[in-house]
């Protein structure tokens, strides 16, 4: 059997699908050095959302996260994981400024790197791919999973050929709305895997039909070498497959794991006594949802939906949204249900609902879209629909990224100076508003004030020497 490697998202995405992206870099500090104890592949840190919230709401300097975690992280390598030419926001950058930021994040410490096109447009990874290579981060590529009538194995096979020829150093299937399928993955990882040769295959799937614990398994037997897995406390739900369930379960199917446990649990532990320091929720496993394959949204999409609708005096219609929302999406083409575009389908759903006439107000971000700005479009959209969009318009059909003329110049002289390259790119990804606010905080609080005795009972044990005989059980009794 084979020996499977794990990769561990507590410190991004499990938060950022259970607590609204708001783990703070002092939470992470006795949570890391135990995870870097276990044997992980690698520790996914920043990217995507956490980049942006760390800036915007936690007023944490992303940077700054990536060296403290640095010196707190020794054996494991760390990820940054981004949007391509997206970055860590929802819009294009210049080349400079892709081509920097992978300096730079080199630079703060950082080894391995993962990046995706939310419309598996290759051209829109081809920047950040070659500049990642020549900052020397091993760099994973991935290829976002939907369901489609043209998402077929066959085109996932040819985008996997797309990306060998970027000279990544793997490939991962990403799923963000865990729609994935013991039967369909059974089919589309030798796809894939037939395309890529001896490159590793990742895969990384989320809990939202409650199927991605099973999937996993059936993923690493027919081809999937590393997956992407959740300390217990942060795993279920909109979050990913627990890294203790699938370590045991993958150990009894015969592969070989090299995952020591021990400190996984202590994590987990401390983790459950933050969650209740904290108020924030614990992942459980969800019911099995037939029309999450309709519409297709995240789990965080749909409950800020139903709050929105609540706010607009039209609680009691999100069914009605979400069914329009895989209407919407058939019609353009069959848009990857994933940011910047989930966003898009459900705001031109709200539009359709509220108005007379379907479509009779686009966004811009939609007719953007409609016109190829974004990439490329995997299915058709109605000739007669595609003119009502796009006016008469030219479409784009240039790599999107090529049209963005340089920035960083323009950065130093009109913004600058900048006491540093990182805080170039701080301007160009915000204004001077969040950059402002953003310094105004100052460095980052690395000490975590904890009152639970959960908490305090699993510090006290995580810094003792002898950790690895530890396995948590029951919290003490309240004092």
């Amino acid at each position: 059997m084979a020996n499977i490697r794990l990769i561990d998202v507590t410190l991004r995405d499990a938060h950022q699908c259970l607590w609204a992206t708001r783990m703070t870099t002092a939470m992470m500090r006795d949570v890391a050095p135990l995870l870097d104890r276990a044997g992980f592949e690698a520790i996914d840190l920043v990217g995507g959302a956490v980049f942006d919230v760390a800036v915007r709401y936690l007023r944490e300097n992303p940077w700054e996260r990536m060296r403290i975690l640095s010196e707190w992280v020794t054996e494991t390598p760390l990820i940054v994981h981004h949007r391509g030419q997206s970055l860590f926001t929802f819009e294009f950058f210049a080349d400079d400024v892709v081509e920097l930021t992978a300096e730079r994040i080199a630079a703060n410490g950082i080894r391995y790197h993962t990046t995706y096109d939310a419309l598996n447009d290759v051209r829109n990874l081809e920047v950040p791919v070659r500049a990642a290579k020549r900052a020397g981060l091993h760099t994973v590529a991935g290829l976002v999973y939907t369901v489609s009538p043209v998402h077929t194995d066959d085109y996932y096979a040819a985008k996997a050929r797309e990306l060998v020829e970027l000279d990544v150093d793997g490939v991962f299937i990403k799923d963000p709305s865990g729609l994935l399928t013991p039967e369909r993955i059974v089919t589309l990882a030798p796809a894939i895997k037939g395309e890529i040769g001896e490159l590793p295959l990742q895969l990384h799937t989320h809990c939202l039909t409650g199927l991605a614990p099973y999937v996993a398994l059936e993923a690493v037997d027919h081809g999937v070498e590393v997956v992407h897995a959740a300390t217990s406390t942060l795993a279920h739900g909109a979050s990913h497959p627990p890294t203790e369930e699938l370590t045991r379960n993958l150990r009894r199917r015969g592969h070989e794991v090299d995952i020591d446990l021990a400190p996984v649990e202590t994590a987990a532990g401390l983790l459950a006594g933050i969650a209740e320091r904290e108020g924030k929720p614990v992942g459980a496993p969800v019911e099995y949802d037939e029309f999450h394959f309709h519409h297709q949204m995240p789990g965080g999409m749909v409950s800020n939906l139903e709050y929105q609708l609540e706010t607009m005096g039209m609680e009691g219609r999100l069914e009605e949204i979400l069914q329009e929302a895989g209407r919407v999406r058939a019609d353009l083409g069959y848009p990857i249900v994933v940011s910047p575009f989930a966003q898009y389908i459900v705001t031109q759903a709200v539009l359709n609902v509220v108005a007379d006439e379907r479509y009779a107000t686009v966004p811009d971000e939609v007719r953007r879209y409609v016109m190829g700005g974004y990439g490329e479009i995997a299915g058709e959209i109605d000739p007669d629909l595609y003119d009502r969009i796009t006016r008469g318009a030219e479409p784009t059909t240039e790599r999107p990224g090529a049209l963005v003329p340089p920035a960083l110049e323009r950065l130093r002289r009109d913004r600058g100076p900048f006491a540093s390259d990182d805080d170039l790119l701080l301007a160009a990804y915000y204004d001077d508003t969040e950059v402002g606010a953003l310094k105004a905080a100052g460095p980052i609080e690395v000490e975590y004030s904890v009152e639970s005795p959960i908490v305090r009972l699993v510090r006290e044990i995580a810094r003792r020497p002898d950790i690895a005989s530890f396995r948590f059980t029951e919290p003490p009794a309240a004092e």
